[in-house]
């Protein structure tokens, strides 16, 4: 469940994007589809969201996304190559302008020291050109999926405004 402040932000991010014509679409691991039901939560927000993908195992960012196997035992499932992929893979097999991608360990379990619980990837892409950046977020498993669901929103909101 998202905070209230949270879910009141989705109609921002839906009018930012909308603002640039653009539709939505997201590729969701570690948040489980987080970010799309926060976005429509929001009476016609079909015009700006095209689809969401919950890829949470590696099989299914894959098949669904093209995220390469190599990449994915090269790297991990928490980078930031497999987190382009997943927005740049999103991004192709969809109708959507803009893609936005997370990828992390939201816990309690599954850290290492290299790979903390908290940490997560996100990446965003705009025709051919995708951008990611990482977050380590504190507390417990609902608290890091809020938070990156925030961040997902901040990401999203600033892409569209750079755009303007």
């Amino acid at each position: 469940m998202l905070p209230p402040e949270t879910l009141a932000r989705a109609p921002k991010v839906l009018h930012a994007l909308r603002m640039q014509g653009w539709m939505l679409v997201t590729a969701e691991s570690c948040t489980g589809g987080l970010i799309a039901a926060a976005l429509t939560s929001v009476a016609g927000s079909s015009d700006v969201f095209d689809r969401g993908f919950v890829t949470y195992s590696n099989c299914a960012k894959t098949q669904m996304l093209g995220v390469a196997h190599e990449l994915i035992v090269r790297h991990g499932a928490v980078s930031e190559h497999v987190a382009r992929a997943m927005a740049e893979g999103a991004l192709a097999n969809s109708s959507a302008q803009i893609a936005i991608s997370v990828t992390g360990i939201a816990g309690p379990g599954g850290g290492s020291a290299k790979k903390p619980v908290g940490l997560v990837w996100f990446a965003w892409a705009i025709a051919g050109a995708t951008t990611a950046v990482s977050h380590v977020f504190p507390g417990d498993r609902a608290a890091v999926r809020a938070a990156c669901v925030d961040i997902a929103f901040n990401l999203l909101c600033a892409a569209a405004q750079r755009d303007i």
